[in-house]
This record gives structure tokens, sequence and C-alpha cells, in this order.
């Protein structure tokens, strides 16, 4: 099963590259910065509680990371990643002051 899940997860990061032109591997980094903000998102929270992290990622790319916390895996499961649009990055860099 969990490589049944790997394989989906290659290629929702592959689909994601394709739109949004950001990996999993960048999105990823957005977790380490200290000033990234993060929050809930009852929007797309019905099957799963879902949250979008905005950060810096190590390219310093301002990222919206959209992702779900799988306990029984104890880890980060990323949904999506795309570059923060002008308002969100004005959001973050606003809050870095």
């Amino acid at each position: 099963m969990a490589k049944k899940g790997g394989k989906s997860n290659r290629r929702k990061e592959s689909a994601n590259v394709q739109k949004h032109g950001i990996s999993f591997d960048e999105a990823r980094t957005a977790f380490y910065d200290e000033n990234a903000i993060q929050f809930y998102d009852p929007g797309h929270s019905s099957e799963e509680d879902r949250f979008i992290l905005l950060g810096a990622s190590h390219k310093l790319n301002t990222l919206v990371v959209c992702h779900c916390f799988r306990e029984e895996e104890t880890k980060v499961r990323i949904v999506s990643a795309r570059k923060a649009d002008k308002d969100e990055a004005g959001v973050y860099w606003s809050s870095r002051k």
C-alpha cells in the first residue's frame, strides 16, 4: 500500500511541477522557514484537516503550500505548492518586519 501512495505522490508532484513550476522537494524547504505563517483551511477540510503554509523556500521563492498531517504516518502530506501571488507575498514579507 505504501508503494501505491508513493507512485500517486510522484504523479501528483509531476502534475504540480507542470501546473505551478514548483517541486514538492522545494515546497518541503518552506517548512524550515522560521517566519512561515500557517493557518487552517476550512474551505478544503471536508474530508481531512488541511492547512496552508506561506513561507520562503531555500530558493527564496515565497510559496503557498497546501498540506495535511497524516497521524498514522506521522508526517506532512503536500497537496499542492505554488508561488505566492503579489498579495500573498505582501502578507508574508510584511509579517517579517
